[in-house]
């Protein structure tokens, strides 16, 4: 018995480790909690840091891998070949590598659903979309798992889709796998941020619902209230072009300058400044421009009254813009010049500032516009019962504090005096990002 246990494999560094298994597994979470962590530990001005050091990381955990293979038994075969396809799968780009040893360790334990995700989630970076899906379908089969469920919501909303008829079912598919992960946990925070974004694309791909859009909010703030870890891109991105209700939502959007080395969707900061400045020159420079807004320009608002094409009669009264009450504000009219717009490389909406008579600046978006549409400045807008939300916060020791106008639909203004024409209306249109909700 002495000789059989001499013979056994031994290892030579002076760490512990009993079951190498576990211990090799603990090494591959200790770099994925690095890399997801990074910004938890890190200043903004690292982040062009954060791959070569997580690479750097790799490489020492690869020499580990290497060191312990000769002690992994037979039987924990396919588990090695899963955590060290997985850690070799840690960077964003494919690793053929990490695509071998994972498919390895399904051949020889089919019912390693973790081996299935990870798998999925290496065609993934590879576009090869279809066989991502059959290995997330794969895991699904073994064991229902909130992975593969979110996974699959994100991937078939990415599907390519001839009809549009496929495009809505593909939307469908997606928020029901998505609504199934937050069932399986609902205290996943990642699960209800995917939920969030599978509502956000049935808003622009089937219904443009105010409902589903307060669904989706609501879906990221358990997320946030999760502590996930709903800090990526797409996240911040939904939240600022998807739904500006900025007072119960900026200080999550705010919360981090940095998400996964990009910046924050730099239009919020744009909109801010331009506010800032327009509420500004508009009061000392913009004499000129105050005294061309005429009520004329309010063309069929003006009056006191609009006849709609139906024969329906509207009280309209022009107002101020500082007399405006939060919220929808019946039978009221409002008149501006442009005095700026906001560069936004998405048509979501179209924002821009405009100022009225006595220099009081308001920000307008207007929502479901052609691409290529909108104002330009110096043209006078008209904007039949506002919906205004006054927004007040602080960041970064700067106070700001403005008023904004939602234009659900831009057939509603009056552009020069003239009403506008249906061909500024946009078709449903939606846009998906390539990965990670």
């Amino acid at each position: 018995m002495e000789a059989l246990n001499n013979c056994a494999p031994k290892c030579n560094c002076e760490r512990e480790h009993e079951d190498v298994v576990q211990f090799l597994n603990n090494e591959t979470d200790s770099l994925y909690t690095f890399r997801d962590r990074y910004f938890e530990t890190h200043n903004i001005e690292e982040a062009i840091k954060k791959e070569e050091e997580t690479e750097k990381i790799l490489a020492e955990k690869l020499k580990i891998f290497k060191q312990h293979e000769h002690l992994v038994s037979d039987l924990s075969r396919a588990k090695y070949c899963f955590l060290k396809g997985k850690l070799l799968n840690v960077v964003p780009n494919y690793n053929k590598e990490a695509e071998s040893l994972l498919s390895k360790s399904i051949k020889l334990d089919p019912k390693l659903v973790d081996a299935w995700n990870e798998l999925g989630e290496c065609y993934w970076k590879n576009d090869d979309l279809k066989k991502s899906i059959n290995c997330f379908e794969g895991a699904l089969k073994e064991k229902k798992n909130k992975i593969s469920l979110r996974s699959l919501s994100m991937l078939v909303r990415q599907e390519p889709a001839k009809t549009r008829e496929e495009k809505v079912k593909n939307i469908e598919k997606g928020l029901t796998y998505a609504k199934e992960a937050v069932q399986l946990d609902p205290q996943d925070g990642l699960s209800w941020t995917v939920l969030g974004n599978a509502y956000l694309s049935s808003f622009f791909g089937i219904q443009q619902n105010p409902k589903i859009l307060k669904q989706c909010l609501s879906a990221y703030s358990q997320a946030n209230c999760r502590g996930l870890n709903t800090k990526t891109a797409e996240f911040y991105k939904n939240c600022l072009e998807g739904n500006y209700d900025v007072v119960v939502a900026v200080e999550t959007w705010l919360r981090e300058d940095m998400v996964d080395g990009e910046l924050i969707d730099i239009n919020v900061f744009n909109l801010l400044r331009s506010d800032r400045n327009q509420e500004i020159s508009g009061k000392t420079k913009g004499g000129g421009v105050l005294m061309s807004i005429d009520s004329k320009q309010l063309g069929p608002y003006g009056g006191g009254t609009y006849t709609s094409p139906n024969g329906t009669k509207v009280k309209l009264v022009e107002s101020k813009l500082k007399h405006l009450k939060d919220g929808i504000n019946e039978e009221i009219v409002v008149l501006g010049k442009v005095v700026c717009s906001v560069r936004n490389e998405d048509t979501v909406p179209f924002t821009f500032c405009m100022v009225d008579k006595d220099g009081t600046c308001v920000v307008v978006t207007i929502f479901n516009i052609a691409d290529g549409k909108g104002v330009i400045i110096g043209d006078s807008v008209a904007i039949a019962e506002p919906f205004v939300t006054d927004v007040d916060f602080s960041y970064k020791n700067i106070d700001y504090k403005f008023r904004l106008i939602r234009v659900e639909n831009p057939v509603i203004l009056v552009v020069n005096g003239r009403k506008v024409s249906k061909d500024l209306q946009a078709e449903v249109q939606m846009s998906i990002f390539k990965k990670y909700d």
